[in-house]
This record gives structure tokens, C-alpha cells and sequence, in this order.
């Protein structure tokens, strides 16, 4: 013990033996096994490497994964799982790479590979909940801002940093569920409308036999060609209307008011805009309360009747009651709530790369690695309680583990607390089960 370091009152020693703070983390290696990640792996078709030096793809995609599920939000976060043999060993991984050998995998990606390798890796996600039969489809778009040089980091709308460059990606959601159904990265200056129709049609596919029940999108959708593919396909669907002077002067001349509390009153009207072969139904809401989210009728600021409220529109193809719309395109918030989870915990602002298609395969990563901690939570966990992933550390994850020396198979054994092992057997019996969704 002559190498020890000393303190005051204790002293540091060293050991050769394998330990982790991760031990949780072979609940997560026990779901993927249960999904038969492996196996389905090779359909994902994703690039190998050419020298006979590089990794696997497959080690390389595991490895960036459970980076994230310790907390990475960075590439060079990764080099935590590099250091752990203790997870290298469970994972199987025989020398675990460095984060440039990831980013070097991704720089292999263009748009056509993007788009093969996402509609596979979603196709088997998906097919592996049968009981998600009928969805409700909640589209939205995001600003992400970027610092340095990325191809397709331009300056476009961005409310949080006014004239940074940014990217504008478009994100669809399983709302029952808490999946994300689609994501594509977009250059900053494209509009909330750019290529969602061609969004719409690869969501669709991903979702193979999925039926959408309804489709839920905010004031940047409100487009009449997005709105007829919709119709077209048979699609119930709620969009936030843009407020524009002829909307305006309709609600002010058509809407009659009904009071559904103290400061809350909500109307409906038909209304056709300027290229519309038709008219179309609008719910309107408006609330008295300044801080109330919504929008002024700035083109009758004088009329009295209008002062005070603030209004939100939303046409929508449903027959149901004007305050049942309402109310159905509220649950609509919780994508805000998934984009927030994914920028804090999933990189989504912050795995980057020079190439703007390395960046969108990375993003395509970490939006399956979302997709796995929302199945762990949901099936394994089954808390009524939506935990993130930061929280799940400390529930679960991050648990003391090491290596047991002993004949035949691999044993971690884990440093559970005596009156907590029932409750872990019973996470390990979840998680090799089928998953399983409350919805």
C-alpha cells in the first residue's frame, strides 16, 4: 500500500479490478437483446468501413447510443464509454473505439443513405409494437442554433438568438406513445411548410400500418396544399391558423361568442381563403388574460370588443363539438415538452459536424437512442411518471457494478441495495419481455 495517496483521515488506492458506475445499464443491454437489435441491425444497411482497421458499424452505433444513455451531448463525451470495460465487456465490444471513429462513420452518410438507413431503423422499431395500432401524429419544427462553420447554418428565424446562424429541423411525434415518428434536418432559413409534404409522405411510410387517427401541426403548416394531401388521404387533422388580415376581418364579422368560463370564450366559422376551392372549418379561441398564449386582431385594435382578448385559430377537419377541438390540439404542447427533452438530454443542439448530412445521420442516431430510453421508461420502468433521462441515472442507471472472477459465464454483479434487488429483478423481468405500452 506504499502508493497510496493520503488525505486527511483516509487515503486512495488503486485497483486492477473491472468496475463501472454503470451497471444499470445492462437493463438496456437486456431490452435491445429482447428487440433483437443485432439481427435487425444488418437490414439498416448501414456503411461500413473499408479499411481493415476500422470498427464494425454496429459496435460503433451501440457505442454512440449508450454514450447518450450515460449523458453524452457531446462526440468527445463518448470517450466516458471508451474508458468503461466494464460496459465494453457487457456490450460485447472487444476494444471500444474512439469518438473520431464514430464521427468518421457518419461522414459516410449522404441524403440517399440517410433517408435507406432511417426508414429501416424506424420500420423495425415500430414493428416491434404491434399494439400501436392507431396514432395521433403531432408534427413540429425547431430552431437549433449553431456556432462555427455546418453546412446549411444560416440565419433565418430564430426567436431565442436573433440573428444566429441556425438549422430547422422537422420533427413528427407519436403522442400516445412518446416516439419520435420522423426527424430531417433543414438549412436555417427554411420555412416551418418546406418539403412537409414530402415529410409527410416518408412519416407514413415509417409507420408502415399504423393508422394516423389524427394529425396535429402548429401555424407554420397552415398551407392549403399540406391541408389537401391530408384530406386526400382520409387524415382528421387540427392546424393552427395563421392569423392574416382576411382571417382577421372574418372572425370579427362572423363569430358569435360562447362563454366557456370567466375570461375564456371560443367560436367557430367557416371560412375560405384566397386559393381554396373550398371553405373550411375554424374553431377560434380567445382569452382575456394578457399573459394568455395567442395573438392581438391588430386590424380592429380600436373596436372595443376586440381589446383585451387575445385569439387563437385552428381549422380543422373533425366534426367534434368547437371546444373539443380545443382542447384535443392542446395535448398537442407535449411535443414542445419531447423538443426541450431532446436538446437537454439527447444532443439535438449540440452533435454537429462540418457536413451537413454527417450531422443529420447523427441527429437520426440520437433520435433511436430517444426512442429506446421512451421504450425503457414506458416498458421496463412502467412509472405513471415520465422520467428523464437525467432522472433515470439516478433511479437506475447509474448503479455500482463490477466484473465477478469466477468459471463459465460473465457475472456483473451489481451494488443494488438489499431492499431494492426484488424491484430490480422485477426491471430485469420487464425489460425481457416484449415491450410493452400503456396507451
Amino acid at each position: 500500500m506504499s502508493h497510496d495517496l493520503q488525505g486527511k483521515g483516509f487515503s486512495v488506492g488503486f485497483s486492477n479490478q473491472e468496475v463501472t458506475a454503470w451497471g444499470g445499464m445492462a437493463l438496456f443491454k437486456r431490452m435491445l437483446e429482447s428487440l433483437e437489435f443485432r439481427e435487425a441491425f444488418a437490414r439498416f444497411d448501414v456503411p461500413e468501413t473499408t479499411s481493415n482497421r476500422g470498427y464494425p458499424a454496429l459496435q460503433l452505433i451501440e457505442q454512440f447510443i449508450v454514450s447518450i444513455w450515460c449523458g453524452a451531448c457531446r462526440f468527445a463525451h463518448a470517450e466516458m464509454v471508451r474508458m468503461d470495460s466494464v460496459l465494453c465487456r457487457l456490450f460485447g465490444w472487444p476494444c471500444a473505439a474512439e469518438f473520431k471513429a464514430i464521427m468518421r462513420l457518419f461522414k459516410r452518410f449522404d441524403m440517399l443513405t440517410n433517408e435507406r438507413v432511417q426508414m429501416q431503423m424506424y420500420s423495425w422499431l415500430f414493428g416491434k409494437l404491434p399494439g400501436l395500432t392507431k396514432v395521433t401524429l403531432d408534427l413540429d419544427s425547431t430552431v437549433v442554433t449553431r456556432n462555427g462553420t455546418q453546412e446549411g447554418a444560416r440565419r433565418g428565424y430564430n426567436p431565442g438568438r436573433h440573428g444566429r446562424v441556425s438549422h430547422h429541423p422537422l420533427l413528427a411525434f407519436i403522442a400516445e406513445a412518446r416516439l419520435v415518428a420522423n426527424f430531417w434536418l433543414r438549412p436555417g432559413d427554411s420555412h416551418s411548410a418546406n418539403n412537409v409534404l414530402q415529410f409527410l409522405e416518408s412519416t407514413l411510410a415509417h409507420l408502415a400500418d399504423k393508422t394516423v387517427g389524427l394529425l396535429r401541426a402548429d401555424s407554420g403548416f397552415f398551407d392549403n396544399a399540406f391541408m389537401l394531401a391530408l384530406e386526400g388521404k382520409g387524415i382528421s387533422y387540427i392546424v393552427a391558423a395563421k392569423l392574416t388580415t382576411p382571417l382577421q376581418r372574418a372572425i370579427h364579422q362572423a363569430a358569435t361568442w360562447w362563454a366557456l368560463k370567466p375570461g375564456i370564450e371560443i367560436a367557430e366559422i367557416m371560412y375560405q381563403a384566397h386559393g381554396w376551392a373550398t371553405a373550411r372549418r375554424i374553431v377560434v379561441i380567445r382569452q382575456s388574460t394578457k399573459d394568455a398564449p395567442g395573438k392581438e386582431l391588430k386590424l380592429f385594435a380600436d373596436d372595443p370588443a376586440v381589446q383585451g382578448w387575445r385569439y387563437g385559430a385552428y381549422t380543422t377537419t373533425l366534426e367534434l363539438p368547437a371546444v373539443e377541438v380545443w382542447r384535443l390540439y392542446r395535448g398537442r404542447a407535449d411535443a414542445e415538452n419531447r423538443i426541450k427533452e431532446l436538446k437537454a438530454d439527447f444532443g439535438l443542439d449540440a452533435f454537429n459536424m462540418g457536413n451537413f448530412w454527417a450531422t443529420e445521420a447523427a441527429l437520426a442516431v440520437a433520435m433511436l437512442s430517444y426512442n429506446l430510453m421512451s421504450l425503457f421508461r414506458q416498458s421496463v420502468m412502467r412509472s405513471r411518471v415520465q422520467h428523464t433521462l437525467s432522472t433515470l441515472h439516478g433511479l437506475v442507471l447509474a448503479v455500482g457494478g463490477r466484473w465477478h472472477k469466477g468459471t463459465g459465464n460473465d457475472r456483473l454483479l451489481l451494488s443494488v441495495p438489499r431492499r431494492k434487488r426484488a424491484w430490480f429483478a422485477g426491471l430485469w423481468a420487464n425489460a425481457t419481455g416484449p415491450p410493452v405500452l400503456s396507451v
